[in-house]
């Protein structure tokens, strides 16, 4: 389960809780002496994005382009 810290804590030392989970660490956070919410590192860096990544992967018809019916834009609307 890692290490349990108050909310107090929390408020006082994000920054230093932060790194120990950017380390690998587990958090939970506790309020009156009982676990309510848990900070985990994130499992796989968000990658950065590559424009045209999808390239020849899909095509798009004519009908993408094309109004959209009048019920369906009332719904968008509402």
């Amino acid at each position: 389960m890692g290490k349990m810290v108050s909310m107090d804590e929390v408020a006082k030392h994000l920054p230093r809780l932060l790194e120990q989970v950017s380390r690998g660490e587990e958090v939970t956070i506790a309020e009156d002496g009982k676990p309510v919410a848990r900070l985990v590192p994130i499992a796989t860096p968000i990658a950065d994005r590559t424009p045209g990544i999808a390239k020849g992967e899909f095509a798009l018809t004519q009908a993408f382009f094309d109004p959209l019916p009048e019920d369906e834009l009332k719904a968008w609307e509402s």
